[in-house]
């Protein structure tokens, strides 16, 4: 299997000789961290029955742009949170905390920050919608496998070689310098642990 580091071949192409091309990006997975897309707000601290349910606010159309140049790798990540409130008396704003993460390798969180985005509801109105964005910056180095593990994923491999239907990504080191070079960018609500544990139970 010949893995492609860069150039135009898309995914799943088979290549000149026979191969299957896989297209690696140095630009982060984009993603909504499983139980932090939605929020719910209650009107009173104890209660966590429907009836005492004040504001519901989910994000959706999460997506990114990636400016994959220079010495750092710039996502940008825009969302939208939608919201509805139980009570539709008088106009009120809604101010709802989110974070932007950096994970690498799957589990280690290398940076994070906190922003919060303003949902207003008109007078009479149960919905409300507002647009979020945030960005995140990766170091092309970090981001950039060795120049020894790229000749293992890349190199040709002909019928009867010994290691011919070996994957590459089966060696221990060449996994490892995979995950180290990979990075995702998560975003999500920040919630408190009772927030967490009622979207794991709801």
């Amino acid at each position: 299997m010949a893995l492609v580091l860069g150039g135009c071949a898309r995914t799943g192409e088979i290549d000149a000789s026979g191969g299957i091309t896989a297209v690696r990006s140095a630009c982060p997975v984009v993603g909504v961290p499983a139980g932090t897309g939605d929020m719910t707000l209650f009107t009173s601290a104890n209660a966590r029955d429907a009836g005492a349910i004040d504001v519901v606010a989910n994000m959706t159309n999460v997506r990114s742009t990636c400016a994959d140049v220079g010495e750092d790798i710039v996502t940008t990540v825009t969302f939208q949170v939608d919201a509805r409130r139980t009570a539709t008396d008088g106009a009120r704003d809604v101010t709802l905390p989110y974070f932007i993460t950096v994970v690498r390798g799957g589990s280690n969180v290398v940076a994070k920050r906190i922003g919060r985005v303003n949902v207003h509801f008109d007078a009479g109105q149960p919905r409300g919608s507002v647009a979020g964005q945030a960005t995140t910056t990766v170091s092309r180095a970090a981001a950039t496998l060795p120049q020894d593990v790229r000749d293992k994923l890349t190199r040709r491999r002909k019928a009867g070689d010994e290691d011919a239907a070996v994957d590459p990504l089966t060696q221990p080191e060449v996994r490892a310098a995979v995950l180290r070079s990979s990075f995702e960018a998560l975003v999500g609500f920040q919630l408190t642990d009772d927030q967490l544990r009622y979207n794991a139970t709801r």
